[in-house]
């Protein structure tokens, strides 16, 4: 939770969010990344987190892919037990919040969205991780900027410490595959602005 925490923290920080807003959102984010590791994944698999906004709307998004079959539930749980009080949360705070079944294979993704009226516009261009460049997100690669058509993770073997890799797959030339960690260049396509 750390992680995800101070992920939040770094993305909002550099849009401007309230302090309430901030709060809220890592407390969501916290709460989708608690269910998700508590999930029954297949042996090696990765827990997968975005943040978005739509500055246009006001609202900020949140979303936890995992790849374990089922949806999870709201539950009422009893005055002795625990645990089981996470998506009661999610449900309290959010805007709003749902659960898209992957399309292919198994898993899904839990998002929320939670208003944030002082949402500042994102830059035209910037660098981000590559972990963090989605579909339809121009990137500049070998001089050019390219579309990318979609993404996926290759499994990575080694203990040595390097990071997942990542293969962008293009709209023109070879699949890029670089490391998660990688700062790339992207800007928006257009008509995709307002839905940052």
């Amino acid at each position: 939770m750390p992680r995800a925490r101070a992920l939040a923290h770094a993305v909002l920080g550099g849009w401007a969010v309230g302090q309430d807003v901030l709060h809220t959102a890592e407390l969501l984010l916290s709460e989708l990344v608690t269910n998700a590791l508590r999930a029954h994944a297949p042996s090696g698999r990765q827990v997968g987190v975005r943040i978005a906004r739509s500055t246009a709307e006001g609202l900020l998004m949140l979303e936890v892919s995992d790849e374990a079959p089922g949806r999870p539930e709201v539950r009422t749980p009893g005055d002795d037990e625990t645990g089981g009080r996470g998506l009661l949360l999610v449900e309290a705070l959010a805007h709003r919040w749902g659960v898209e079944e992957h399309e292919a294979g198994t898993g899904k993704t839990v998002w929320a969205e939670l208003k944030a009226p002082d949402l500042v516009a994102e830059p035209a261009e910037r660098e981000i991780a590559a972990a963090m460049v989605r579909p339809n997100h121009l990137v500049r690669v070998w001089g050019e900027w390219r579309t990318v058509v979609s993404t996926r993770n290759e499994q990575h073997s080694g203990q040595d410490g390097h990071a997942p890799i990542l293969i962008l797959i293009l709209d023109e030339g070879p699949p890029l595959r670089v490391q998660a960690t990688e700062p790339l260049t992207v800007r928006h396509r257009e008509e995709d602005a307002a839905d940052v």
